[in-house]
């Protein structure tokens, strides 16, 4: 089994606009922070790392996985 070419490059591209995501989405947190409610701010914050996290470890374990053609 070959590794999947278009999975790759929609992983390649992915991985250099998440950081782009990343910047855009924190400096929209960040100028609506002071606007929103205690509990709202947890929640995004929260909702914010989470996502990000994922995201990072679904990049890399799909980069991973398919170059070894797991």
């Amino acid at each position: 089994v070959l590794a999947s070419l278009p999975l790759q490059m929609m992983l390649y591209f992915n991985v250099y606009y998440f950081p782009i995501w990343c910047l855009a989405e924190g400096m929209m947190l960040q100028l609506k922070y002071h606007l929103l409610p205690q509990h709202y701010q947890f929640l995004l914050v929260t909702a914010f790392l989470i996502l990000s996290l994922a995201e990072g470890s679904r990049l890399y374990l799909g980069y991973v996985g398919n170059l070894q053609e797991k």
